[in-house]
């Protein structure tokens, strides 16, 4: 059995933590940062199947975050998250599938419990 990884990234290190202990639960290795320059680094060493990142953080926005992962040819799964407008969430979404990134899912906080391990399952 292939081990699952997962990249968070969230400037709230308590979603993180409760994001990475579902993953884990579930037999991902996960890593989590906080900062845009930690995620970029961890993405290019972790190598990760799943990214989550939140779209609404003081350094960088989502979006910033989506084209990175497009300029480097990401094919991991990919969860937007954010506890702010929904059309925000739909934006970065379908920015992140025009930019040719072929599975973004968008999930508003707080995260529902059942939800996250459903999409964390589907892996």
């Amino acid at each position: 059995m292939t081990t699952h990884r997962l990249l968070v990234v969230d400037d709230e290190p308590d979603i993180g933590r409760f994001i990475a202990q579902v993953a884990e639960d579930l037999g991902y290795e996960t890593r989590v940062t906080t900062t845009p320059d930690a995620f970029k680094r961890s993405y290019t060493d972790f190598t990760p199947d799943v990214v989550i990142l939140d779209v609404v953080m003081p350094e960088v926005d989502g979006i910033e975050l989506v084209q990175f992962l497009a300029d480097n040819g990401c094919a991991a799964r990919i969860l937007v998250i954010s506890g702010y407008a929904q059309r925000y969430l739909h934006n970065t979404k379908t920015l992140g599938e025009a930019l040719g990134l072929t599975s973004v899912t968008a999930m508003a906080k707080p995260i529902e419990l059942p939800r996250l391990e459903a999409f964390l399952a589907a892996a």
